[in-house]
């Protein structure tokens, strides 16, 4: 390393992205809309059947992922963004992988819980898969230029504030460990829901209030106490709530860069 090498200015690299969503909200459909997507779908996951996409064949063992990079990594292609859907499906397939030889003896194990002797072991080894796929996809985004899309389902589930009153919120749906690791590696996290609407009804002396779910599909661009979110440079800059479709995304990033 040397002084020569020093660089200054605003590097512009293709987006990590990750996509969370409550289920049949339209993760895959928005993931469609991104630049030239390549779509890699895990075993368990359909939601692209109806879409006019391009796709390798359904993943079935976490080899076949891992051989599809390679195939993007080394081949001659148009490609510029990879979109994995999901890693709710893919994690199952990493899990398989660490079972296989997870024994204290290097035997195959039929729970990651006993992976190691137990104690977490297990899901620790996940991570390791977790991060070559990361390695993988930034291998792609600075030999090829391709930018990701990493979609997850989600589940409700009670948080500890420790500064406050605990409650619930939306979280990835895999492992702690796993998601941890994928949202600090993240350039942005972004969050699809329908937008609810909440009405006060009084009767007599009494108020009570209901949530009206509206067909208004909404993505959630900020980190709030119900769910997560956020991002870095421009895209930590976006308005919090933006129509649920790439074009608007992508409109607003634009506008973020102008006030940069």
């Amino acid at each position: 390393m040397k002084l020569t090498d020093i660089t200054s200015g605003i590097v512009e690299r293709p987006p990590r992205i990750v996509l969370c969503g409550v289920e049949k909200i339209g993760k895959s459909t928005w993931a469609a809309g991104a630049p030239a997507p390549i779509f890699l779908p895990i075993r368990g996951e359909e939601g692209i059947d109806a879409l006019n996409v391009s796709r390798f064949p359904v993943c079935h063992e976490f080899e076949e992922v891992t051989d599809a990079f390679g195939a993007l990594a080394t081949e001659t292609h148009q490609f510029q963004t990879v979109v994995i859907d999901s890693c709710s499906t893919l994690e199952p397939l990493i899990w398989e992988v660490v079972c296989a030889s997870g024994g204290k003896d290097g035997d195959a194990v039929t729970n990651i819980e006993k992976v190691g002797g137990g104690f977490g072991k297990g899901y620790v080894e996940a991570v390791k898969h977790w991060r070559d796929i990361m390695a993988a996809l930034d291998y792609l985004r600075d030999e090829k230029g391709m930018g990701c899309i990493l979609i997850a389902h989600v589940a409700i589930k009670a948080f500890s504030d420790p500064q406050g009153e605990n409650y619930d919120t939306y979280e990835l749906d895999i492992n702690k460990k796993a998601v941890s690791a994928l949202l600090r590696w993240s350039d942005a996290i972004l969050f699809a829901n329908c937008k609810t609407i909440t009405k006060t009804e009084k009767t007599g002396l009494k108020e009570t209030k209901k949530g009206i779910l509206r067909n208004e599909r909404v993505l959630f661009t900020q980190k709030r106490p119900a769910h997560p979110g956020g991002g870095r440079g421009a895209l930590g800059q976006l308005p919090y709530e933006l129509e649920l479709s790439y074009e608007a995304g992508n409109k607003a990033v634009e506008e973020a860069k102008k006030g940069e």
